[in-house]
């Protein structure tokens, strides 16, 4: 099933404008959501084809996102790229075993990115 639908979960209004403008531009439908709890509320209410999840943000973290969101009968098959300006390999590690699908080092590469998605 292609990706249509994408949350961006990202405490940066920068970054979230960003990724909304490169995603929008490529013909993706895209929603925002600033935390880590209104990523969850948001992902359960709509249902997306795909997440991407930042970690650094205040209150729940994008690990604890992504385990929750993973572990949840509603949006367990939901894919989750994490987008983080962590880059070390233990991140990496830890990130996927939340469950997400792929890690994406900030700034993240558009086509690289676009191309993951194409992917999926």
């Amino acid at each position: 099933m292609p990706v249509k639908k994408i949350l961006v979960v990202d405490d940066s209004p920068t970054e979230r404008h960003v990724l909304f403008e490169l995603l929008s531009k490529s013909g993706y439908q895209v929603s925002t959501a600033e935390s880590g709890e209104e990523g969850i509320e948001k992902a359960k209410a709509e249902l997306p084809d795909l997440i991407l999840m930042d970690v650094v943000m205040p209150g729940l973290n994008g690990y604890q996102a992504t385990r929750t969101l993973t572990r949840d009968e509603a949006t367990k098959n939901i894919p989750i790229i994490v987008c983080t300006s962590k880059g070390q390999e233990t991140d990496k590690i830890w990130g996927l075993r939340q469950g997400a699908i792929d890690y994406l080092i900030k700034p993240v590469n558009g086509d690289e990115l676009l191309s993951k998605i194409a992917a999926i």
